[in-house]
């Protein structure tokens, strides 16, 4: 059996990449724009915030084009200049105004290379890249549905980056299945966690009891917990119907998650608690401020996502916090999850496949869990942190901008 020690000094001395430099020859910064529909919450706002940090610290300058949002604060505060334009929109006038405004964003703040992260802003962002003469990246977050031909031109502009970032091998695998794309313009830069504060020395006893308390939780049982906001696609009805054939364990369960409006789905699932006497083993837990608490509150992570992610975040982070994963058999996180290693996986949408997948992550013992832990911690520090991240796509930003650089003196 694997030593836990030696696995934790793995853990502790887990090489940190270092950020490519995105200075000029002359000294003066490259200069990179970021367009995304908005700057909310979610992963690919998190991401584009993430990188904006990173090309700063790389000594360039960062500014990214959105309709703006509650992170664009946060934004102006790591240094990173907000533009506020309709990117989001998918009406054709307003696009075409888009890649207007934008070339003359491009040629006004002497902007070097554009990413693209949404298929929206992407047509405007593309044009107004050609248009000016500069490097084009785009980012595809997921597989898009293909269901006619329109969709699949609409979802097309996402292959048109001189590089293609896809976060995940099975994102990639779905970009050359549908589309016509050079092989050498694909790179995998898989989604990146903040190992930092996703890290289970960096969370507090003080901060598991106020959660604890919080959440007035039943003393002494095995938590399992699904974390994502109430939309069926996330599986939650799945893990529900898991808990009917685990009745012999005593436990409970929570459902980690705003409604953002979804009463109806909620409402379900509130039915299906009450119709199979689940009331006293599974609850309904609205938004969480403190992920990291709440997995260490955690004795089992559940991912039941019934449709493929393009990565899916809980995987990482519930083995980031040292918890056993359970994840649905299917996209990026068959990626993340080594079975019966890391964690377990379950057959998509199979009730009964989740209830052996959580009863086995349950029926480990002291010394098993302690070796699951460091190596579900070990995996995603080398493969998945969001140094890891910036460091590849800064690489990229640098490379397109020194390959541009030498065409144009040639």
């Amino acid at each position: 059996m694997t030593d836990g020690s030696h696995l934790n000094t793995l853990i502790s001395e887990a090489a940190t990449p270092e950020l490519p430099s995105l200075v000029k020859s002359d000294g003066t910064p490259m200069t990179v724009l970021q367009v995304v529909p908005a700057m909310d919450s979610g992963g690919v706002e998190r991401g584009t915030l993430d990188m904006a940090k990173a090309i700063i610290e790389a000594g360039g300058k960062a500014i990214v084009a959105s309709r703006g949002g509650q992170l664009v604060a946060r934004l102006k505060i790591a240094g990173a200049e907000h533009v506020e334009l309709p990117v989001h929109s998918k009406n054709p006038w307003t696009m075409w105004r888009n890649t207007g405004r934008l070339a003359r964003l491009i040629k006004d703040r002497g902007v070097d290379l554009v990413h693209a992260r949404s298929r929206a802003p992407a047509r405007p962002a593309h044009r107004a890249a050609r248009k000016t003469g500069v490097p084009f990246v785009t980012t595809v977050h997921a597989p898009y549905n293909i269901n006619n031909g329109l969709k699949r031109y609409y979802n097309s502009i996402m292959t048109k980056g001189d590089v293609v970032i896809s976060i995940s091998e099975f994102v990639a695998d779905y970009i050359r299945k549908n589309y016509q794309v050079d092989e050498n313009k694909i790179r995998i830069v898989h989604r990146g966690m903040d190992t930092d504060s996703f890290s289970p020395h960096a969370v507090s006893a003080e901060r598991v009891i106020q959660l604890s308390t919080q959440w007035r939780l039943p003393d002494g049982v095995p938590l399992i917990m699904l974390p994502g906001r109430l939309t069926r696609w996330k599986g939650q009805k799945v893990l529900l119907e898991a808990l009917t054939h685990l009745r012999d364990i005593d436990l409970c369960c929570a459902l980690v998650g705003s409604d953002q409006g979804r009463t109806a789905y909620r409402d379900e699932l509130e039915k299906m608690i009450m119709d199979n006497d689940l009331l006293s083993r599974a609850f309904i837990m609205d938004d969480c401020n403190d992920m990291p608490s709440a997995y260490m509150l955690s004795d089992v992570v559940v991912s039941a996502s019934t449709d493929p992610e393009g990565f899916g975040r809980v995987v990482s982070e519930g083995q980031a916090m040292g918890r056993p994963v359970v994840a649905s058999d299917h996209g990026g996180a068959k990626e993340q999850l080594v079975p019966n290693e890391t964690g377990f996986l379950f057959e998509n949408e199979d009730a009964e496949s989740c209830a052996r997948a959580i009863r086995r992550a349950l029926s480990l013992n002291a010394r098993e869990r302690e070796i699951l832990s460091l190596k579900g911690q070990e995996r995603v520090q080398k493969l998945f942190s969001k140094k890891l991240m910036c460091a590849k796509t800064v690489g990229i930003y640098r490379e397109l901008i020194s390959e541009k650089a030498i065409t144009a003196q040639s």
